[in-house]
């Protein structure tokens, strides 16, 4: 009788340890999970950051807005006929 108590309390003892291995194993997937989440979120949002920053880049480097910023800011124009200098070398 005491081989057959012996045994049964190894059953005992591995099913409980294989219980809190499971138990152990979704907290981590639970916790993974989250984070994985988390990282998509701030991808995304990084994403429409970049996305933002482009167009405005586009818009910045115009040419148009360019040379209506270099009129109005700093007094630039186009030089006359007259006022260009060809220097040969």
């Amino acid at each position: 009788m005491s081989w057959r108590w012996l045994v049964l309390s190894l059953l005992t003892l591995a099913t409980a340890v294989s219980a809190i291995g499971v138990a152990y194993s979704r907290h981590q997937h639970r916790v993974a999970f989250a984070q994985l989440s988390a990282l998509e979120r701030a991808r995304d949002e990084l994403n429409i950051e970049f996305d933002r920053l482009q167009i405005e880049i586009a818009t910045l480097a115009d040419t148009s807005r360019i040379e209506q910023q270099a009129a109005s800011r700093l007094g630039m124009r186009f030089p006359e006929g007259a006022e260009v200098v060809v220097v040969k070398p």
